[in-house]
């Protein structure tokens, strides 16, 4: 049964939630199906992709995904794929039998995104640490090229493991030195990589204070609230005309949403089997039941 949000149902706080939960739904069916791929960091993601593509705040045109006149999107962190192909799905974007497809050969739905094979996507990415760099450069070209009354965004989220890919600093340093006020990045804080804890591996510091430093206008929240997203996303908005880029770090928990998923290292890259997807979508319905309660309550 297709768990699939009419895309104009979102928009509130907790309709945004239901996304996500279908969305993540979603998600621990086509990595079952795929036997691989990486659970933990798509559903650290799921949130923020929620928060993105139904809260309005980005604009683009859900009838026809490839239009070029809109707001821009890029997954820097590439193997979180299953979360876009989520939020593509409930846009219908994706369709039902597509989902089972992932990571198959031939199929739309490539490990990591291929703009070649699926509608709505800018590029293709997984090369952890180019997502920044590319976004900067259409920041740039739209910055150039519109109007400011008709400023178009481009959005970014980012793993805080590929934060140790020093073209991200780079792109830090090209953005602020351009006043790119229209390019967003989303920091996926959930302080896990395939080797362990990021602050063990090699730590960010103060990735805060390390932003800010650069130039950025900063605003640090918990990357799991839809309604501190959806108002950083208006703060993002408000710095329009500042010079500043913006940089939304976003704590997060590896795996949220299943919880012998959470903050496990184990996750970053192994597929449920079937007993423990069945286990995460009983999970993720008792989650569901609890939103929908809140519906009618409200």
């Amino acid at each position: 049964m297709s768990t699939t949000i009419a895309a104009q149902d979102a928009g509130s706080v907790l309709e945004i939630e239901l996304v996500a939960n279908a969305m993540r739904h979603d998600i621990i069916r086509m990595l079952e199906a795929a036997k691989s791929g990486h659970p933990g960091g798509s559903l650290s993601a799921t949130d923020i992709m929620a928060t993105l593509y139904f809260s309005g705040e980005m604009d683009y045109d859900r009838e026809n995904p490839d239009d070029h006149s809109r707001d821009r999107f890029f997954l820097s962190k590439g193997h979180a794929a299953p979360a876009l192909y989520a939020a593509f799905h409930q846009l219908g974007w994706v369709a039902d039998e597509d989902l089972p497809t992932l990571r198959h050969l031939g199929s739309k739905l490539q490990g990591h995104p291929d703009c070649h094979a699926l509608r709505g996507l800018e590029v293709c990415s997984g090369s952890l640490g180019q997502g920044l760099s590319i976004s900067a450069g259409v920041a740039l070209g739209l910055k150039l090229d519109d109007a400011p009354e008709a400023r178009r965004r481009v959005f970014c989220v980012l793993g805080d493991g590929e934060m140790q890919e020093g073209s991200n600093w780079e792109a830090m340093m090209f953005a602020a030195h351009h006043g790119l006020d229209n390019l967003v990045a989303f920091l996926d804080l959930n302080n896990l990589q395939i080797d362990g804890h990021v602050t063990d591996v090699c730590s960010l510091g103060d990735i805060d204070a390390k932003f800010a430093a650069y130039g950025w206008g900063v605003r640090r929240v918990c990357g799991h609230d839809v309604a501190a997203l959806l108002d950083a996303l208006r703060w993002a908005k408000g710095n329009l005309g500042s010079g500043r880029p913006t940089a939304i770090i976003c704590e997060t928990v590896k795996g949220k949403g299943v919880s012998f998923m959470e903050d496990a290292c184990g996750w970053h890259g192994v597929a449920p089997s079937a007993d423990e997807a069945a286990a995460a979508i009983a999970e993720l319905d008792a989650a569901r039941a609890e939103l929908e309660k809140e519906v009618c309550h409200g």
